[in-house]
C-alpha cells in the first residue's frame, strides 16, 4: 500500500483485495476502484489539490503497484533523504527542526549520483549543525506532492533513517529558512496539535509508536 499526501489530505493506493480490512471505518472518505486508464487520476489530484473535502481518498486495484506507477507519470518525481535524530545515550529525545512556520525533521534532495544513506547524513548536518552523527537503520519511505515555481506537479519521495548524536549545540541553516533546532520528547510533541506536515508525524509514529 502507498500514502501519498496531497495538499494534507492522504491518497491510498492498495490493492482491492485488501481494502475493507484496512479501512474499515470510512466515514468522511472516497473509496474508489482505479479505472485503468491514468487520465483518471487527474479528476482525484486536482480534487485534492482543492480546499479538503475527504478525511482521506483510496484507489484500489488489484495491482496497487501498477497504479501507482501510472501515479507517479503524471508527476515530476524528486528523491529526498532524511533523519530522525535520536539523542545518545539515553534516545528519550528526537531532533526537531522549525522551518517556515512548521515543526519539521531535516531532510533533502538526493544529489546527482549521491548514495541515498550519503544524502540523508549530509542533509541532517547541513540542516542542524550536527557534526558527529551515527547512522542507523532505515525507517520508512514517504510521500507527498507539490506545485513547483513552474506549476508543474512535483511528486517527492523521501527516504528516511535512523541516525543517533551525543551533541547539545546546533547551528540552524538560516539559507534554508530554518530557524530553530532543539531536542524534544517524541510523546510530548505528539501530545499536542502543531503545526506539522502528515508525512513528518508518520515518521516518528512509525519508529517510537507509542513507547516513549
Amino acid at each position: 500500500m502507498y500514502k501519498i499526501y496531497i495538499n494534507s489530505t492522504p491518497l491510498f493506493i492498495a490493492n482491492s483485495k485488501y481494502v475493507k480490512k484496512l479501512f474499515p471505518i470510512t466515514k468522511g472518505a472516497l473509496i474508489a476502484r482505479y479505472s485503468g486508464k491514468p487520465k483518471s487520476l487527474l479528476n482525484y489530484i486536482d480534487s485534492l489539490e482543492k480546499p479538503n473535502k475527504f478525511k482521506f481518498v483510496v484507489l484500489h486495484s488489484n495491482d496497487s503497484k501498477a497504479c501507482f506507477e501510472d501515479f507517479k507519470a503524471v508527476f515530476k518525481v524528486i528523491e529526498a533523504a532524511g533523519g530522525l535524530v535520536f539523542k545518545k545515550p539515553k534516545k528519550k529525545k528526537i531532533l526537531m527542526i522549525h522551518r517556515q512556520g512548521f515543526y519539521d525533521l531535516p531532510k533533502g534532495k538526493i544529489d546527482k549520483g549521491e548514495q541515498v544513506k550519503a544524502a540523508a547524513v549530509r542533509e541532517v548536518k547541513e540542516e542542524t549543525g550536527v557534526k558527529n552523527l551515527k547512522l542507523g537503520r532505515k525507517i520508512t519511505k514517504t510521500y507527498h506532492t507539490y506545485r513547483d515555481r513552474k506549476n508543474r506537479r512535483v511528486l517527492k519521495i523521501t527516504h528516511w533513517y535512523r541516525m543517533t548524536t551525543k551533541e547539545k549545540k546546533f547551528t540552524p541553516q538560516l539559507e534554508e529558512d530554518i530557524d530553530l533546532v532543539f531536542w524534544m520528547k517524541p510523546k510530548k510533541f505528539l501530545s499536542v496539535q502543531r503545526k506539522v506536515y502528515g508525512n513528518i508525524l508518520d515518521v516518528i509514529r512509525t519508529e517510537v509508536g507509542g513507547s516513549l
